[in-house]
């Protein structure tokens, strides 16, 4: 069994604000997994949700080009190893690069599209700024009308398309799956295996313990109705009017939801946290064997 350390205790403190006993032991529970330990907590206190762990979190931008007719987008991300970089504008302009082309060619193979000229501009890239530079992903969306969202710091960036309506519906949509985070657009494309999961979550609370197991299947049913809305696009309440579902919102104008695609800059991304301390140590000579 992996060792439980002082940081995996403070990572699962910081992302279900549990006391540090409980978490510890949970670590123990579930050999060092802090995302096993997450789910067990769920299971045996009922925690309803966890933060997302600093460390998965790469740095760079996500951006995106829409076509001038608004019926096709390209959303790309790039990461950079520091957020520093990521601003920089040698940086910004090689994303712009890849956006610009992916575009243009239809192509959203990373390893295609970087073939050639764009891995040259990669490299002289890394040479200038002394970091890695990185292309993760290019999504194309397409629909009778599409419009997209970039959050302000280029870390969060979403595209919609609709069967009708106009480009600043779509905008505002996916201003929406930018801010709220939609796990997929209706409840019917919740894959199985996540939903299987949430059953078992469900069923493990406290609050369903010794009852009859027809009582638990009535009790489930009204959870994961309530989970499936949460986390579906168009059953969500819209951000900018709580009273109406964005599906509601998109019938008013007479179309229905295509698709949408959210890129989050490091989403999925374990990153490897650096004791800059110990590093300047060792660099000087002084670290202790």
């Amino acid at each position: 069994m992996a060792a439980i350390t002082a940081a995996m205790v403070k990572e699962l403190r910081e992302r279900t604000g549990l006391g540090m006993m409980e978490c510890k032991k949970a670590l123990v529970e579930s050999e060092g997994s802090v995302d096993g330990a997450i789910e067990e907590l769920r299971k045996s206190s009922g925690l309803k949700a966890a933060k997302k762990a600093g460390r998965t979190a790469a740095e760079g931008v996500s951006l995106i080009k829409i076509s001038d007719d608004n019926t096709a987008a390209y959303i790309v991300e790039v990461n950079s190893e520091t957020d520093f970089v990521a601003r920089d504008d040698n940086f910004i302009d090689f994303a712009n690069d890849v956006l610009n082309l992916a575009f243009e060619k239809g192509e959203t193979d990373v390893a295609k599209l970087m073939a050639g000229e764009l891995e040259a501009k990669r490299e002289a890239l890394v040479q200038k700024i002394g970091e890695n530079v990185t292309v993760r992903r290019v999504v194309e969306i397409k629909g009778p009308v599409v419009g997209g969202y970039v959050h302000s710091t280029n870390k969060i960036a979403s595209v919609v398309a609709l069967t009708a309506g106009d480009a600043e519906l779509a905008r505002d949509i996916a201003m929406h799956a930018a801010a709220v985070n939609p796990r997929v657009a209706r409840p019917e494309d919740m894959p199985a295996d996540e939903l299987e999961k949430e059953k078992d979550v469900i069923k493990a609370q406290p609050d369903m313990a010794g009852k009859p197991a027809e009582i638990v299947e009535k009790m489930m049913g009204g959870r994961i109705k309530k989970f499936l809305k949460e986390h579906s696009l168009v059953e969500q309440p819209f951000v900018k009017n709580p009273e109406q579902t964005v599906g509601e919102l998109i019938k008013a104008a007479g179309g229905e939801l295509v698709g949408f695609v959210r890129l989050e800059v490091g989403e999925g991304i374990e990153r490897e946290e650096v004791d800059f301390a110990a590093e300047v140590a060792a660099a000087g000579g002084t670290g202790k064997a």
